[in-house]
């Protein structure tokens, strides 16, 4: 996907003063874990007044809602996505999609607080998700995901660990999905491990430096994530089934 695309997008979000944070494919790519992503997914405070930015944002994008459920407050405050097609030349065909609220993650207001600002080439300011939370919010059932979330916590790790803060630590250890990174970081900081072994079984494992357990906990705990997941948005997609059967 063009970058001229994409900042068409962000610079109308900009333009019209909507409160969003960037997450999804475009998010792992300002992080350095690129990911190839033909749309573009928001976090959006659901205020009416955020909202009423947001459809003119909408509204000079060309972008029109392409799936249910509708663009209604409702929706998107109990969890679900709403998608949008853009017409305007400058960003034909590209996708935008919006979520209000995260499973088993904070609201709104915290995540903004949360959040790393950065500056383009060009002047525009983004906000992202913060890496904590992109990873947490990677943690679904979908195949793609899981590559992502552990390149996004490697990238990290190798690009801060010479010279780790104690919270870098503490996140690395209860993040890293990479068996070999993970006893690396406990032989480094085996304080650190031993007070989180108890909490993560892959740590425990990592500390008895034994490769093909941690990998064993590692696919635990994805599968525990997935179902997690899966039962999150179970009632969603049946409400979706009702909705789309409603319009038939």
């Amino acid at each position: 996907m063009t970058p001229n695309l994409i900042r068409t997008v962000l610079s109308s979000m900009r333009i019209h003063g909507v409160r969003c944070l960037l997450m999804g494919g475009q998010a792992c790519v300002f992080y350095g874990a690129a990911e190839f992503s033909r749309d573009t997914d928001f976090l959006l405070l659901a205020s009416p007044a955020n909202l009423d930015r947001f459809r003119a944002a909408l509204a000079s994008l060309r972008a029109e809602r392409i799936a249910v459920p509708p663009f209604e407050t409702d929706y998107l405050r109990r969890g679900h996505a709403i998608h949008f097609r853009c017409q305007h030349p400058d960003a034909a065909g590209f996708r935008i999609d919006v979520m209000s609220v995260l499973r088993g993650m904070a609201p709104f207001d915290e995540l903004w607080e949360h959040r790393i600002t950065i500056e383009t080439n060009d002047g525009d300011t983004i906000e992202l998700l913060s890496l904590e939370d992109l990873v947490l919010a990677k943690k679904t059932q979908r195949d793609k995901d899981w590559p992502m979330l552990r390149r996004l916590v490697e990238v990290h790790y190798l690009s801060n660990r010479s010279h780790p803060t104690s919270a870098q630590i503490e996140w690395w250890l209860a993040e890293l999905r990479t068996a070999t990174l993970l006893i690396e970081t406990v032989l480094r900081h085996p304080d650190a491990a031993r007070a989180l072994a108890g909490r993560r079984p892959a740590v425990a494992c990592a500390i008895e430096g034994d490769v093909h357990r941690v990998e064993m906990a590692l696919i635990e705990e994805e599968r525990a994530a997935r179902e997690a997941d899966r039962r999150y948005w179970l009632p969603l997609r049946q409400e979706l089934e009702q909705l789309r059967h409603g319009q038939r």
